[in-house]
């Protein structure tokens, strides 16, 4: 059995008190994840380099991109809508498609350009594998990667087209 706190007023404020460092330590990612540290991390720059192929192999047209950063055992899979307001449907793609995809889908630049949104968030990373988040003009895809003979790639995406805005 526990002894009994002489003042209940300090027992309270102890608790406050471990409850606010838990609490800041959950908000801060830096804290939360070692994946997030204030040292510069080669293998944090290699895994956004590998989010940021993947955007740009398809904003530039550039499939050799695709080919560099993503593995060909690729497993893709998203929800896309063909217009605002019609619901979502299921878009399986291979590593092949996607390769292909990537020489065409923005080849007239008329679908991205250097103003397009194209934000890589680490959301985990140890040191075999990893989770990105990816937001580009094409929706948003949560990819994980493995680190393959010392090289990031992307091995799975899950992805869907932007959610509508609220009105």
């Amino acid at each position: 059995m526990l002894p009994r706190p002489r003042n209940l007023t300090a027992a309270l404020l102890g608790l406050l008190a471990i409850a606010a460092v838990s609490m800041s330590m959950m908000q801060d990612p830096a804290r939360q994840n070692p994946a997030a540290p204030t040292q510069p991390n080669p293998d944090r720059a290699a895994v956004v380099r590998a989010g940021l192929d993947y955007v740009h192999g398809l904003y530039d047209a550039k499939p050799e991109l695709i080919e560099r950063s993503v593995h060909p055992e690729l497993q893709k899979f998203g929800f896309y809508r063909s217009k605002p307001g019609a619901p979502y449907q299921p878009s399986p793609m291979t590593f092949e498609q996607l390769v292909k995809l990537a020489g065409k889908w923005n080849a007239s630049g008329k679908r991205a350009n250097a103003e397009s949104v194209k934000r890589v968030e680490v959301l985990d990373l140890i040191d075999q594998t990893a989770v990105l988040k990816v937001t580009a003009v094409w929706g948003i895809d949560h990819m994980q990667l493995a680190k393959f003979d010392g090289k990031w790639m992307i091995r799975h995406i899950l992805w869907q087209s932007h959610p509508p805005k609220k009105q």
